[in-house]
């Protein structure tokens, strides 16, 4: 076997290697338990109230516990804009049930949009909260709560050009004010006011929490993704999986287990999911992080504290946070860390190979807004990725077209040297060094390969961009698999093809990833098959072994794959011509279904 087959099985071993790696599917998650219907809620400024009216003491008051039933049919501020859609309940002011618009369950535009936050009392609770932690001099229930029955003094509706306004007296001397307002995409400011209209000083710290019970239904559970906590503190990312946070050790002070991030300048905490995302984001300046997990009640948790404020008589304290709640949009999220968000870009999971996968969909972002079709944008990344690595691929199709001109010698050499592998050696490495040859340099063009191809499944797989996005035809949604079948003759039969995930669904392989085999077998005729028996066996599957191991992977990455083989062919066939070698690829397609003669 010459040595640009050599190059060529090990390079197609790499991949075949790099692909079973990919192809691992975590288990999934064992079922969710019965809703809790609380949750826990501890600080270390103060005692911060629960869902349910259970309290925690921190370690500034006193320690105390008190509950109270959470009102039902409490009334709610309806949230109408162009892209969300929800309610304030006035239990609490609490920012509990939203949908996106603009997102829908399946690529059915007429299925239900996606929820992201729910109530408590219904499926998977998950909402945010805010409030004050008393200091010295307060008790709990001289600050308002989760279950705070607010007044709405204006707005009865919030949008994107109307914020509502909640007040509560505590009787007792304090007067708080909640703004809430939302912009024209997924970013809601709160502000906390409160006036001191009593005869002494107060101590009080305000607070924002993100409650989730139990985990996300949809989760994915899949090694190339993460879901779970996320945050930025002073330019330090964390990333903690959702079944991760149970292994937290137990936080005396947190009445829970707990991590405590105490954040000097910049950061933001909360929970991404695949394509959705909540965050906590403070006003730059000093504030405490924590994430919990309740373990009694299965309920993960983040909160930022404010540093505790005095408040003397006749003073007003004020804190705007912000709030984050929608789709994880790209360009939606690089405009809010324009606008002071430091590092929200890293809540989308970029991964290791991150200085591929940021550069690689900033330009298929921009071929898909000139294009218009995210299918047609990742054909056109392929071709720029190709004319990047022209140089590469032309010096080493030179030295593969050379190498193939030297076949007469090298069988000469092995002639000349018989059983002598020394001298063998020895002679090959003169000619080559003579004819200023790399047989090395074959494989290059396909390491390369490897991490953009990685990071370009990171991408596909992890992009909101490219859910629901149409290709061509048949192919609705280029981050899921090929949805034709060739046991139902692409459509022609009425027998429903196996649902994804079945054992026999890696049979029931679509168009696309039967064009990726024929252009894998192409590419491999611009040479003869090897002369040794099980090399061409070998050579002979390899394309049909890809091509049902990529059937199920997301349209857009086999798409990606078929152009970049049908380029490679192109390039490597001109590139050949170029030299002087001709390749016979309907002579080599002909002799692949030629009987082999029987060796006696």
């Amino acid at each position: 076997m010459d040595d640009q087959n050599k190059n060529l099985i090990l390079a197609t071993a790499l991949s075949f290697i790099v692909i079973l790696v990919w192809f691992v599917l975590f288990p999934p998650p064992g079922p969710t338990p019965a809703d809790p219907n609380a949750i826990i809620s501890a600080e270390g400024q103060g005692v911060l109230p629960t869902a349910s009216g259970d309290e925690v003491a921190g370690n500034v008051t006193n320690t105390s516990e008190q509950s109270a039933e959470p009102v039902a049919d409490a009334p709610r501020i309806a949230i109408e804009t162009d892209r969300l859609k929800g309610s304030i309940s006035l239990l609490g002011g609490r920012i509990d049930e939203l949908a996106l618009k603009d997102y829908h369950v399946t690529v059915d535009d007429t299925s239900p949009i996606v929820d992201l936050l729910s109530p408590v009392g219904g499926t998977n609770p998950y909402y945010a909260l805010y409030g004050w932690a008393p200091g010295a001099g307060l008790a709990f229930e001289e600050v308002p709560g989760p279950n705070t029955i607010w007044s709405a003094t204006s707005g009865a509706i919030l949008t994107a050009n109307t914020p509502v306004t909640l007040t509560w007296n505590n009787d007792a001397g304090l007067e708080f004010t909640r703004q809430i307002a939302v912009d024209e995409n997924f970013m809601f400011a709160v502000t906390q006011s409160v006036e001191n209209t009593g005869a002494g000083t107060v101590s009080l710290a305000p607070y924002g929490i993100l409650a989730r019970h139990g985990e996300p239904q949809d989760l994915k559970n899949f090694f190339i993704l993460h879901e779970g906590l996320v945050a930025m503190a002073d330019g330090e990312l964390s990333e903690i999986d959702y079944s991760d946070m149970p292994d937290f050790e137990m936080n005396a002070n947190e009445g829970a287990r707990a991590e405590v991030t105490h954040v000097a300048e910049q950061g933001w905490i909360g929970f991404t999911d695949h394509f959705w995302m909540t965050t906590l984001i403070p006003a730059p300046g000093p504030y405490k992080a924590t994430a919990k997990y309740d373990e009694s009640r299965d309920i993960y948790q983040t909160e930022t504290v404010l540093p505790t404020q005095k408040l003397a008589p006749g003073a007003t304290a004020t804190a705007t946070t912000q709030l984050f709640a929608g789709a994880k949009e790209w360009e939606t999220i690089r405009n809010y860390e324009k606008a002071g968000v430091e590092g929200f870009i890293d809540s989308i999971d970029w991964g290791w190979f991150f200085f591929f996968t940021k550069p690689i969909f900033a330009v298929l972002h921009y071929l898909n807004a000139f294009i218009g079709n995210m299918g047609w944008a990742i054909i056109g990344l392929t071709f720029l990725i190709k004319l990047v690595l022209f140089p590469l691929a032309y010096k080493s199709n030179v030295s593969m077209a050379k190498m193939k001109a030297l076949q007469p010698e090298m069988e000469k050499i092995k002639e000349r040297a018989g059983d002598d592998k020394q001298k063998l050696q020895q002679e090959m490495m003169a000619m080559y060094k003579k004819e200023k040859v790399n047989p090395a340099s074959g494989c290059l063009p396909i390491l390369v390969q490897i991490p953009i191809f990685f990071s370009l499944y990171k991408v596909i797989f992890v992009t909101l961009e490219l859910r629901h996005a149409p290709w061509i035809g048949w192919i609705t949604d280029l981050s899921a698999p090929d949805p034709s079948s060739i046991l139902n003759l692409f459509g022609l039969l009425s027998f429903t093809p196996p649902e994804a995930g079945s054992i026999l669904a890696i049979f029931s392989l679509g168009i696309l990833p039967i064009l990726l085999g024929i252009s894998m077998w192409m590419q491999q005729k611009l040479n003869p098959a090897p002369t040794d028996p099980t090399q061409a066996m070998i050579f002979a599957w390899m394309p049909w072994v890809f091509m049902f191991m990529l059937g199920t992977f997301a349209s857009g990455l086999v798409i990606y794959w078929i152009a970049n083989n049908t380029i490679t062919f192109t390039q490597q066939y001109l590139i050949m011509r170029s030299q002087g070698v001709k390749p016979d690829v309907f002579g080599n397609i002909r002799s692949s279904f030629k009987r082999k003669p029987k060796e006696e």
